[in-house]
């Protein structure tokens, strides 16, 4: 008995099957159509045209809010450079972080399934996509961090920055599409080993460029490490190809196109639903040693830890923001009202993300038919837990900012105090207003006509990131009141409109609002 080994195509013949497979799939309908892209380059034109022409127009007018012509030449790099191995860092570990939800692999399941069921090497069919993919993902975020620093610095204004500054963007474009497809092909241990590299690195440069007598290489040394770590990193990651878990693959791919699939019908929430960590573990926590439940904010305590990567990421993201967002309030120089957006941003998102309590109310308040009438004590369950947990994140990052600035000047302590607390308020009303999203509303689909075309679809990008709009615009609003006490007043009306909007989602009507409230 003699038994045969499949033995493995030749590259050129891999490639044409591989292609012809790619046809007869295009054939099928699984090629986007002329209308199909249609729609979303019109909507980068809108974007541009209405967004991105003005910003650059009102950049190119008046000065950066983050000056470094006015350091010399000499000294700049060398204090430039942690800042950029900061920023490495961020990118690699994020374009890891993305790689192990939605990476560059991530084909059409049908595709995938066809390819699959082929004697082909998973390197002959998923080689050219990860190349392609990684390129465009190097691109992306070339041009995203350039333009970043375009209008948020003067890097570009004079040619002893701008060609360093142009090498460093290189480099974190490179370490980044690496660290995407890293992320994954590799296991998790790998990509725990990649991460504390990078960072031990990115420590390494900085002391380097702040200990050396001239730093004027700081940031050339900053810009030559990340690409030397791309071009490291690559290699071992498509070397992985043959090897990689096919039914995870399949599984990504699948969670992928419904994904998609909500995006293109209008609920991005859904979508984001699917990549939502299931809890595990600690059940029976939540009953005391008699059988009662525990308190609501021990309980919340309990569903957040049920979740350990969303509640790790609250961790950072809530005294981070709450420091970046006191250091605004503060009035601080360079920019202030920049420092505190991106603190308002970074608590918003870290607000959902300490656990899953927001989702119970939604889903409680939806179904009250089914539940009964008495909901008096559902907000107290519901949002003890989310209200301390990103009050406390919040102010004790400001504690860390005040510590470090104290003492404040004469009179700003209590208007401090006053702008951080009523953003913070602004912020669990906008993050109540996002979390009670149900259906796309079908009215936002009607056309609104203007001279410029049809703009409905800017609507439905507003309605997909309303939260955020929220927070964006009360931070200009509550910058433009000159009192801190009336932009604290401000906050505390937007949020209250917030909360009677997502009453309102959840079909809860303002009659008959409080008569449910006293019978609960």
């Amino acid at each position: 008995m003699t038994t045969t080994r499949p033995v493995a195509p030749p590259a050129s013949e891999a490639r044409a099957r591989v292609q012809a497979v790619r046809q007869r799939y295009a054939r099928r309908g699984g090629r986007a159509t002329v209308r199909a892209r249609a729609y979303p380059a019109y909507l980068v034109a809108l974007f541009t045209v209405f967004y991105l022409v003005p910003v650059v127009h009102a950049r190119s007018t008046s000065p950066a809010p983050f000056s470094v012509s006015s350091v010399s030449s000499v000294n700049f790099p060398a204090g430039a450079a942690p800042l950029v191995c900061g920023l490495a860092v961020a990118v690699c570990w994020g374009g890891q972080l993305a790689g192990r939800f939605w990476g560059p692999l991530v084909v059409q399941p049908f595709l995938l399934h066809v390819l699959m069921s082929t004697d082909l090497s998973p390197a002959h069919y998923l080689g050219t996509i990860a190349r392609r993919r990684l390129a465009y993902a190097g691109t992306v975020t070339l041009l995203a961090v350039g333009s970043a620093a375009y209008l948020a610095t003067d890097l570009f204004d004079r040619p002893g920055t701008a060609l360093p500054g142009l090498a460093v963007m290189a480099g974190i474009s490179a370490v980044a599409a690496a660290a995407w497809l890293w992320g994954q092909v590799r296991a998790v241990r790998d990509n725990f080993v990649l991460a504390g590299a990078v960072g031990a690195s990115a420590l390494v440069v900085a002391a380097v460029s702040g200990t050396a007598p001239d730093g004027r290489y700081g940031l050339w040394l900053a810009a030559l490490v990340p690409a030397l770590l791309g071009a490291a990193v690559g290699p071992p990651a498509f070397r992985a190809l043959p090897s990689i878990d096919l039914a995870r693959l399949a599984r990504e791919s699948a969670r992928a196109s419904q994904a998609r699939a909500y995006v293109w019908t209008g609920t991005l929430h859904h979508a984001l639903d699917l990549y939502r960590p299931e809890p595990r573990g600690f059940t029976s926590a939540l009953i005391r040693t008699d059988g009662s439940l525990r308190g609501y904010l021990a309980q919340g305590a309990v569903r957040a830890l049920r979740t350990p990567g969303r509640a790790a990421a609250a961790a950072v993201l809530l005294p981070v923001g709450g420091a970046s967002l006191t250091h605004g309030a503060a009035g601080s120089g360079g920019g202030p009202e920049w420092w505190w957006a991106a603190g308002s941003v970074g608590v918003y998102l870290g607000s959902g993300w300490v656990g899953e309590t927001w989702r119970g109310l939604r889903d409680e308040l939806t179904m009250a038919p089914l539940l009964g009438e008495r909901w008096g004590g559902l907000p107290a369950r519901a949002l003890v837990w989310p209200v301390v947990a990103v009050t406390a994140g919040t102010f004790l990052g400001g504690a860390l900012v005040a510590l470090f600035r104290w003492p404040l000047p004469a009179g700003q302590a209590g208007s401090t105090v006053l702008l951080v607390a009523g953003s913070v308020v602004l912020v669990l009303g906008a993050r109540f207003l996002r979390e009670m999203k149900l259906h796309l509303p079908l009215e936002l689909l009607l056309p609104v006509i203007t001279p410029f075309g049809d703009l409905s679809g800017l609507r439905v990008v507003a309605w997909q990131f309303d939260g955020i709009v929220v927070v964006l615009t009360g931070v200009a609003l509550m910058n433009a009141v000159p009192s801190a006490t009336g932009a604290a007043v401000l906050a505390v009306c937007l949020a209250a409109g917030c909360v009677g909007a997502g009453l309102r989602r959840t079909g809860w009507a303002h009659r008959g609002l409080l008569a449910r409230l006293r019978r609960g």
